[in-house]
């Protein structure tokens, strides 16, 4: 079996731009806060990696051999969700995520239609507890 490559890949595209051709407006607010929520728990600046915005440097290796580097936190802003990635903060956060608001989950996955529907209180811990859990080598 061949190598993988990661299509996805960290850029050079201005983050800012990205979020300011948003149309929609209430979109490009909650954009705006999520950049200031994971700058915060990461310490990190976004950067674009194609259409998502990530925070921090993640390396990652399977069993199987395959590994690479993706961002430590990030979302991208899709129709109609915007789509979180706590990487591998969703199965050990069930108390969490009963507390959070209307979402739905993938494996890494977190999918809420806007910000206004969840406690944006929870899911600043979800955010910081990934982090904690990715710059402990836990995950």
């Amino acid at each position: 079996m061949g190598k993988y490559t990661l299509k996805t890949k960290a850029g050079k595209q201005s983050v800012a731009g990205f979020i300011d051709r948003i149309r929609d407006e209430e979109r490009r607010e909650d954009c705006k806060t999520l950049v200031r929520m994971m700058r915060k728990a990461t310490g990190k600046s976004p950067r674009m990696w194609g259409t998502m915005i990530g925070f921090g440097d993640y390396h990652y290796r399977y069993a199987s051999g395959h590994e690479g580097d993706v961002f430590a936190v990030g979302f991208a802003p899709r129709k109609p969700d915007l789509v979180i990635y706590l990487q591998c903060g969703l199965p050990s956060e069930k108390s969490l995520l009963a507390k959070l608001g209307k979402h739905r989950t993938g494996v890494s996955c977190l999918y809420v239609r806007r910000l206004a529907d969840v406690d944006l209180r929870v899911l600043a811990r979800m955010i910081a507890a990934t982090v904690r859990r990715l710059m402990s080598g836990v995950a």
